[in-house]
């Protein structure tokens, strides 16, 4: 009785760890309660090209948490525009996105559509795309330079479309 019930443990505690590996292996990954929303410090930001057609442009905004770094990256994540004042950011993401925690070199994105049919004199090219980092008052925004062309600025068409935060890189084309 007694060697079937220490069998019976020492299996139950190889499955348990095995199960453990797995999910190590796997990259899921408990939160600290100490870890905030991610910073530009703790964070390195990237514009990708994405697929586009018709008129439509699109692209990601990578976020790639620096090695020994771990945050978390809200699910509606707050993107700004610099220096294209006639184009607006729509949040498309639902209040309710659930966060990505990120750690030592993983990453999540957010995807970015837009239009760009008007006449050139109608279209405008933003200088760079921030993200809001409430309650870090050391580095309130994460800021990467624009790369990815003009956004229509007219008065029926003049949004860029942002998606829910994504586990994992970007998809590349």
């Amino acid at each position: 009785m007694t060697n079937r019930i220490t069998r019976t443990g020492a299996a139950v505690a190889v499955a348990a760890v095995t199960a453990g590996a797995f999910a190590f292996a796997g990259g899921t990954a408990q939160a600290e309660p100490t870890d905030l929303g991610c910073t530009a410090t703790q964070v390195d930001t990237t514009l990708i090209q994405g697929p586009g057609a018709a008129g439509t442009h699109g692209g990601y905004l990578q976020f790639t948490a620096k090695p020994g770094e771990a945050c978390y990256l809200g699910g509606s994540v707050p993107v700004n525009l610099v220096g294209a004042d006639n184009v607006l950011v729509t949040n498309d993401a639902p209040a309710d996105a659930p966060m990505i925690y990120l750690r030592s070199g993983g990453s999540a994105y957010v995807q970015l559509t837009w239009t760009a049919i008007a006449p050139p004199e109608q279209q405008q090219t933003p200088l760079a795309v921030s993200v809001d980092t409430p309650g870090h008052p050391e580095g309130p925004f994460m800021t990467t330079d624009w790369t990815l062309g003009s956004v229509d600025a007219t008065p029926e068409s003049h949004e860029i479309h942002v998606g829910p935060a994504t586990p994992g890189a970007a998809p590349t084309m």
